[in-house]
């Protein structure tokens, strides 16, 4: 659980794609894929994937009660943030830094977009009041559509590879009744 996470959006946007793609949310990340030999303790790996499930569970239900763009997309960051370390858990620690790529990828261009949309609402990040956006920055909104299409996991873009990975490693492993859950 990372409550401070969606806090931490009162930054400007360039900061907060910053701060969710590269540095400071994938860094815990980083370091239990890089020191994963060392965390082999099964009890260990039992409470990473529960404290994982809840992870992605909590941020997912706590994302559509809000609000607020860059709070949305700090959700979803913690909820993918929550399918690595549940990957990781799992004994796949090459899927987990794969997705960690891909995610950092398309989770920077839309905070980028959604600064523009923010920027164009004369700073107001409250998504009741955005309509029609497609109309007045049609290149903007096209990416941000092609990233959140990305984030859905549609097929040939960056976030299908790495999920598909993950499907398909959860069916040839031993965890496979795991893939009727995610």
């Amino acid at each position: 659980f990372s409550s401070w996470l969606p806090a931490a959006m009162a930054a400007p946007t360039p900061v907060s794609a910053l701060v969710h793609s590269s540095t400071l949310v994938t860094a815990g990340v980083y370091l239990l894929i890089r020191f994963n030999n060392l965390l082999l303790d099964m009890f260990f790996l039992k409470l990473l994937l529960l404290l994982s499930g809840l992870t992605m569970f909590m941020a997912g239900i706590s994302a559509n009660y809000e609000f607020d763009l860059k709070k949305i997309i700090a959700l979803s960051t913690l909820s993918q943030l929550g399918l690595m370390m549940s990957i990781l858990s799992m004994g796949f620690p090459d899927l987990a830094f794969f997705h960690l790529l891909t995610h950092a990828m398309f989770k920077a261009l839309l905070f980028m977009c959604a600064g523009v949309i923010i920027h164009m609402m004369n700073d107001n990040q409250d998504i009741r009041l955005m309509g029609g956006i497609s109309l007045y920055i049609p290149l903007t909104s096209l990416c941000m559509n092609i990233s959140n299409l990305a984030l859905c996991g549609i097929p040939f873009l960056a976030g299908f590879y790495s999920k598909d990975l993950i499907l398909e490693m959860l069916m040839l492993s031993n965890l496979n009744m795991m893939i009727f859950f995610l």
